[in-house]
């Protein structure tokens, strides 16, 4: 869906750098540009429109790219960053979202940027959430969740009050039991929302703060090992990176 569609010279006739934003933490992966701060183009990859197959290749990703870059003519040479989710969520679509944003950052010569996920379901909300205090999480398998508190100010500006941890079901009800004017939001939460690229949008001057990453060994915060690597170790009785 196209926000608004970008002039996309300025005052002195030279062409605007645009800002690409991926997110892959969950399954229901998105993609948005940004000129300056305004959404340009933004696509949702819906769970119910995946191949369960393609998240392993990321056939759901590079299409949903490619839509939005030929939605706004946007032609190599015109980006100033890639953004990408950071994760916590689903090791295989970070994997996913983090190497193509890694391999994009490469191609096009810019730099690498990452913002927490957590914050992204926050500030990619739809419609706009109302400025407050939110606890938001996302499915961290096992019975378990990843969450972190947000604060949300005006104009869908977040940030983290803390770090992100792994909570228990049972920890986010005795959240709810103790606190009943907290708001949770997240999948299948009573706010219901996922990440989304375009939360970036409000975010952009922070994250430009904060500093591009290394490119060439930066990973997302995956929150927890993989499956394979927690049964690998529990194997061989030592840590896989040794």
């Amino acid at each position: 869906m196209t926000t608004r569609k970008a002039e996309r010279t300025d005052n002195r006739g030279a062409a605007r750098p645009y800002t690409l934003a991926l997110e892959g933490a969950t399954y229901e992966g998105s993609v948005a540009l940004l000129d300056d701060s305004t959404v340009v183009a933004e696509r949702t990859i819906r769970h119910e429109d995946r191949d369960p197959s393609n998240v392993r290749s990321g056939e759901w990703l590079m299409p949903a790219v490619a839509e939005c870059l030929a939605e706004a003519d946007a032609m190599r040479g015109q980006f100033a960053r890639i953004v990408c989710g950071a994760g916590p969520g689903s090791f295989t679509s970070l994997r996913v979202a983090a190497s193509i944003a890694k391999g994009l950052a490469a191609g096009y010569g810019v730099e690498l940027y990452a913002v927490s996920s957590l914050l992204l379901t926050v500030s990619g909300s739809r419609p706009p959430l109302m400025p407050g205090v939110y606890l938001s999480v996302l499915n961290a398998m096992r019975e378990e969740l990843f969450a972190a508190r947000v604060v949300l100010e005006s104009a869908g500006v977040a940030s983290l009050s803390g770090p992100a941890a792994i909570i228990s079901a049972h920890q986010l009800d005795e959240i709810l039991e103790t606190e009943p004017g907290v708001k949770v939001i997240g999948p299948g939460q009573r706010w219901e929302a996922t990440p989304h690229a375009r939360g970036v949008a409000p975010l952009l001057k922070s994250i430009i703060e904060s500093g591009p990453v290394d490119l060439a060994s930066w990973e997302p915060d995956y929150g927890r090992l993989a499956e394979a690597q927690v049964r690998w170790e529990a194997a061989h009785g030592r840590p896989l990176s040794r």
